[in-house]
């Protein structure tokens, strides 16, 4: 063997050990595997004012990327959302506000400041421009709907799309019984109906009527007592309460513009993703497949849950938003 030939081999000997450094056993793969892990990014908590009205909100996630503002609904706040936001983070730039008079927010005294679905769709949407957002994905869920539909009838070319999760656009998904309760609430003026209106804000109807109500024995350890125990602290003066009575009595003004939403929803045909809790018995699965007849292109699903879907399946409700909103182009 000439002096050449033994080179080449020596040289060809190196490469060899120097490709299988770069290579680890399988063994070593998994080893490397089980130690990473997942990290998201941090949620800040953040106010801003408005006309002098102090307003609380949530945000998580580059402003790079599309923006998710998630709407909340009675009698929760942003912190619905607290196992939510960092699974869609990632992903997404999210906001989560707290609607006058809810959680952190400032509570306006309700015997100065008369509180309808319009005020707080104005302050929610006043929050929307001073962080200058100018397109979003809106997530609406209970009360998120009435505010969402209104910010969105002023101006839809902003939603990037609908993430619809038990939040009722339709008398369909309202039994006659729950339909006359609205509008009762808004009719009837007597103290009597304002005190049954105000029992509906105590303890007792937040824990059973509203978390529990449509939960069976095999699934309450679904529902985090964080959810009602955070609630019920910003319930505990009469004013506050008082606040929540009010938008009782406003709310069949919801009921009234159905059909103006309805036909918003047919002209723009946006994108819209329908989450919903089919043992919700408030808000029933009749609502969410009558958003069918008006965007037949909307995905639906129907899951194991009540009118706390998020709360209940965040998992399943955070992938099918992000394997939505990507199928959608919007990443």
């Amino acid at each position: 063997m000439n002096t050449t030939t033994m080179k080449q081999l020596f040289l060809f000997t190196l490469l060899g050990i120097a490709l299988l450094g770069c290579n680890p056993s399988k063994e070593e793969g998994l080893k490397d595997d089980k130690n990473q892990y997942f990290l998201p990014p941090a949620t800040t908590y953040n106010y801003t004012k408005i006309d002098s009205v102090q307003l609380f909100y949530r945000e998580s996630g580059s402003r790079e990327n599309p923006t998710i503002v998630l709407l909340h609904g009675y009698p929760s706040s942003s912190h619905t959302y607290r196992n939510l936001i960092p699974m869609l983070s990632t992903h997404y730039h999210v906001i989560a506000p707290d609607n006058l008079g809810s959680g952190y927010s400032d509570h306006l005294d309700p015997s100065t400041t008369k509180y309808t679905f319009d005020l707080l769709a104005n302050y929610t949407q006043q929050l929307i421009n001073k962080l200058e957002i100018k397109n979003y994905v809106m997530y609406m869920q209970d009360f998120g709907a009435p505010i969402g539909y209104r910010m969105m009838a002023k101006d839809p070319n902003r939603i990037d799309a609908l993430v619809v999760q038990n939040a009722n656009a339709y008398l369909d998904g309202l039994t006659p019984k729950r339909q006359d309760f609205f509008r009762t609430a808004q009719t009837d003026t007597s103290q009597t109906k304002r005190d049954f209106l105000y029992t509906l804000t105590g303890e007792d109807a937040v824990i059973n009527k509203q978390y529990l109500f449509d939960l069976d024995a095999t699934n309450r350890n679904s529902q985090s007592p964080d959810a009602w125990t955070h609630d019920l602290a910003f319930l505990n003066t009469k004013k506050d309460r008082e606040i929540q009575v009010q938008l009782f009595q406003d709310y069949n003004t919801n009921l009234i513009r159905y059909p103006k939403w309805q036909k918003m929803l047919r002209e723009n045909q946006p994108k819209t993703l329908i989450v919903w809790g089919k043992k919700d018995l408030k808000f029933n699965a009749n609502g969410a497949k009558a958003y069918l007849k008006d965007v037949p292109k909307a995905e639906l699903h129907l899951l194991d849950a009540g009118h706390f879907a998020a709360e209940e399946k965040t998992r399943e409700v955070a992938k099918l938003i992000v394997d939505f909103l990507k199928h959608n182009g919007i990443k």
